[in-house]
């Protein structure tokens, strides 16, 4: 297993890890859209007690605090996305990667949600919910 690292955009916050990836993929939930401000955020999901960090995050609290996102207190780059679903899981962005091509997305989730006018022909599996929830859309 190659080690992970990534940072934020001022450098001030950095992880590392050396957990397998344990899933990859693009979500198109209205609540990652908005915590972002894209139209699909790019993650990964490693062991939580794996990841080792640098600098000062905060952390906000939402869906009536099942969900915790954290970000860099100086510059506000989102760093993780952490459900009480999946309690031993940190969820990484992919875009805060050193070396993004280390990336590999296996799926698309919450694709019921995604916004009217993205097209995707990746070839990869779009589900409706998270891939807990079922098989992917036709």
């Amino acid at each position: 297993m190659t080690a992970l690292s990534g940072r934020c955009l001022c450098g001030a916050v950095t992880w590392e890890t050396d957990s397998p990836v344990l899933w990859a993929g693009h979500c198109h939930c209205d609540s990652c859209r908005r915590a972002t401000s894209a139209p699909f955020t790019s993650f990964f999901g490693v062991r939580r007690a794996s990841v080792t960090w640098t600098g000062a995050r905060t952390t906000f609290e939402t869906s009536g605090g099942r969900v915790e996102r954290s970000f860099c207190t100086v510059c506000g780059t989102q760093m993780t996305y952490q459900n009480v679903i999946w309690p031993e899981e940190t969820h990484l962005y992919a875009a805060s990667l050193d070396d993004p091509a280390q990336f590999e997305p296996q799926a698309h989730f919450h694709y019921a949600e995604r916004l009217p006018w993205v097209e995707i022909d990746d070839g990869l599996p779009k589900y409706a919910g998270s891939a807990d929830a079922g098989d992917p859309m036709p």
